[in-house]
């Protein structure tokens, strides 16, 4: 059972691996330095969970011929994650400017020396003091809970980790709140409870140190309470670097999804504005977020094409009509750009050009009234890159980018409703009489 669960979250953050290390490489030109080290550390929590499912612990033991040399491994994968956060800590409270980056610099080679000697000084105890070459792959510390070299190695262990922990946990709550409703900004929030958690890890081992040395044992702190809490600790630790990547993308696929039916009815009637477009490739899940922000900047140009085949009071017609049925400001304002847009196609497709054709068809339901949407591409979202936030991570979309997004998408889900239809029919009741 373990064995299963274990190395399924292994892979799983295997897979985290290798999209960052993807990333980073795409990107490493823009000196992105920050998702390289989430990278490393992503790597360290995907080390923990393969070495910590118990066949791959006895394997490697058996491979090597020497007892508890896997837990040694997977102590040094924490403490890799550990020198990432203390690197990540220096470099997001270090400051901007030349100065700032160089002392970063310096005080970050500090660090990780000081992190390769303590931890080089915890192998050396654990190697010497070891008191047999019996397998203890789930209760090593109470197992040499006497042995004074492997009790040194334990608590360097759980001071290095708990070190990382404290400060990344402090740090990054502060951050998420200058982030605002962002998805850099949750996963820094499930960041930091992965980190307290972890820290309730270290407690519950250093409690069951005491009580073993008083002479109390307590088997069911140190074997039962602390993995149970460090195991869901690396979950937590694992989404919150996952999210800022995974949320946006998930969030692209569904308006992707959503945006695709009105994009394709429009397009269609318009095919020279998808001519020459780039491909999407055999992987379906390839630039979710430039596919999503080209269907939309392809939407808007049509748009902005059709603007003289559309009556100037279109727009105020389905409004009035809506207002009977509509209480939601945002829905109203959506049902009149998708009448708008469905009027401008009909009587392009037939050459009426209205003697007053309407100045836009874009509705925004702030003003309640048509407004002009920028002709450029939407921006699009990367992995956490060089600081905008002085000494701090990068925020993703902007909340202007995300509204535009969910008012097309809702333009998408009411293009073909009643109400959308029964605007038409007006106008196209009035269009006939005015030429008989």
């Amino acid at each position: 059972m373990f064995d299963v669960l274990y190395l399924c979250l292994g892979g799983v953050a295997w897979a985290v691996v290798a999209f960052k290390a993807r990333a980073w490489l795409r990107d490493r030109d823009r000196g992105n330095a920050d998702l390289g080290l989430t990278c490393v550390m992503s790597a360290g929590v995907a080390t923990v969970f393969l070495f910590s499912a118990p066949g791959v612990y006895r394997w490697f033991d058996r491979l090597t011929g020497v007892p508890n040399l896997s837990m040694v491994f997977l102590y040094s994968s924490v403490v890799v994650f550990a020198a990432g956060a203390f690197v990540l800590l220096l470099r997001w409270s270090g400051g901007t400017g030349a100065e700032g980056r160089a002392r970063v610099r310096a005080r970050s080679r500090t660090a990780v020396t000081a992190v390769a000697v303590a931890w080089a000084v915890a192998v050396t105890c654990f190697v010497v003091g070891r008191p047999d070459d019996v397998e203890h792959p789930r209760d090593l510390s109470t197992a040499y809970a006497g042995s004074p070299g492997v009790m040194t190695f334990l608590v360097l262990y759980l001071a290095i980790f708990g070190a990382s922990l404290a400060g990344l946990g402090a740090l990054c709550p502060r951050y998420a709140g200058r982030l605002g409703a962002s998805w850099l900004a949750r996963g820094l929030r499930v960041l930091a409870a992965g980190c307290w958690l972890g820290l309730a890890y270290c407690a519950c081992k250093l409690t069951g140190f005491v009580l073993s040395w008083a002479g109390h044992e307590a088997p069911w702190l140190s074997n039962g309470v602390a993995p149970l809490s460090a195991s869901v600790a690396a979950v937590l630790v694992l989404a919150g670097l996952a999210l800022p990547a995974a949320g946006p993308r998930a969030c692209a696929w569904r308006r992707l999804r959503r945006l695709h039916p009105l994009w394709k009815d429009v397009t269609a009637q318009a095919p020279e504005m998808t001519a020459g477009g780039p491909s999407r490739g055999w992987w379906p899940f390839a630039g979710l977020q430039f596919r999503a922000d080209r269907q939309m900047a392809q939407i808007r140009d049509v748009q902005r094409g059709i603007r003289r085949y559309v009556e100037a009071d279109t727009v105020d017609i389905a409004r009035e009509r809506g207002r009977a049925v509509v209480a939601d400001e945002r829905q109203l304002a959506a049902v009149a750009e998708a009448a708008a847009l469905r009027r401008g196609l009909e009587n392009r497709a037939i050459g009426l050009v209205p003697v007053l054709g309407a100045e836009s068809v874009v509705v925004t339901a702030e003003e309640g009234r048509p407004g002009e949407c920028s002709s450029g591409r939407a921006g699009t979202y990367r992995e956490p890159g060089p600081n905008l936030l002085p000494g701090g991570p990068q925020p993703g979309p902007t909340a202007e980018l995300v509204a535009e997004y969910e008012h097309l998408a809702r333009v998408a889900d009411v293009y073909y409703s009643p109400l959308t239809d029964t605007v038409l029919t007006e106008l196209r009741q009035r269009s006939a009489m005015q030429r008989h």
